[in-house]
């Protein structure tokens, strides 16, 4: 039976459709008849009794630069489709949790994926922490005085902030850097939040590895070298897809956290490892599934639809 489903996101017109996980879900929920309605989060409107977004019935194709056509701007009652994708990317800000609380409203007598009660409760960069015997020596903070006894007992660290996305404002600090004050001072007047400072990996060299689980399984992971001069692996800022396989340190770490994640609600799920340790949980918009496709690995779009039938 075809689903009417809705998908809260960024701009579509810009997309990079290449790479962009949100249109590869798009395009396997059309292939099976499902119908797309698309809308941006600033539309959203709730009243005591419906909530409503603005927005428009769109078809999609894998053409770059035609890749969607889109209907009438129209007002439409969520609570009336079968699901709701909640894809548009961070910063998990104040913006994004209001976004989590206006669909909590309709949830899960539409689905919402993830639930946005777990998506609200798990921030990528903390949530981690519930599995710290995975993790390299991490510390949340923005006292200055703490940050700074945590790079002396450990030289090289990272420094980046705790609601970041994408990459952006991580820096590596050397044992010997004479930027680590000035950095920390503008850090401390930028946000507001505490930042997270972490031993520095050396493998990640060797690249940083995305894990894409669904429903709690792992289902496919791809490895993402950084450029020579660039500390980050994101695909965004010159990181360089491979193909990868799991070791057993990462199925000890799937078969670890899946459980939990199953139980939250959380169908996609992307995690990222550096060595042989789990640096975060994904749970907002994570990407990774075109890539792994584009390798040989799984059709993780049309796993989780499979995913999310089952629930409808």
């Amino acid at each position: 039976m075809p689903l009417r489903i809705a998908v809260q996101m960024d701009p579509i017109e810009t997309l990079s459709i290449k790479g962009d996980s949100t249109f590869a879900l798009m395009l396997e929920a059309q292939a099976r008849g499902h119908r797309l309605f698309y809308y941006r989060t600033q539309t959203l409107a709730l009243t005591s009794a419906t909530l409503w977004a603005s927005g428009q019935d769109v078809t999609v194709r894998d053409e770059p630069g035609n890749h969607a056509t889109l209907g009438k701007m129209r007002r439409a009652d969520l609570g009336t489709f079968d699901a709701v994708l909640m894809r548009q990317d961070p910063p998990f800000d104040m913006g994004y949790i209001t976004a989590t609380h206006l669909l909590e409203h309709i949830h899960p007598k539409t689905l919402v994926v993830n639930d946005p009660i777990e998506v609200r409760n798990a921030p990528e960069k903390l949530f981690v922490l519930r599995y710290g015997k995975f993790m390299p020596e991490t510390l949340i903070s923005r006292d200055p005085v703490e940050i700074a006894a945590f790079r002396r007992a450990h030289g090289d660290i990272i420094l980046k902030p705790l609601y970041g996305n994408g990459g952006a404002g991580v820096f590596r600090l050397g044992e010997a850097d004479q930027n680590f004050a000035a950095l920390l001072e503008l850090f401390i007047q930028t946000f507001r939040e505490p930042f997270i400072a972490q031993r520095y990996i050396p493998d990640v060299r060797k690249g940083d590895k995305r894990i894409i689980l669904v429903d709690g399984k792992a289902a496919g992971a791809i490895n993402r070298v950084p450029a020579i001069s660039d500390n980050r692996s994101n695909m965004h800022v010159g990181g360089k897809p491979e193909p990868a396989a799991l070791t057993k340190r990462e199925e000890e770490i799937c078969e670890a956290i899946g459980p939990d994640l199953k139980k939250r609600g959380l169908i996609f799920v992307g995690i990222d490892v550096i060595g042989d340790y789990l640096t975060e949980i994904n749970v907002t918009s994570p990407t990774g599934i075109r890539e792994i496709r584009r390798f040989g690995g799984a059709d993780i779009a049309a796993l989780i639809w499979d995913a999310i039938e089952v629930r409808r």
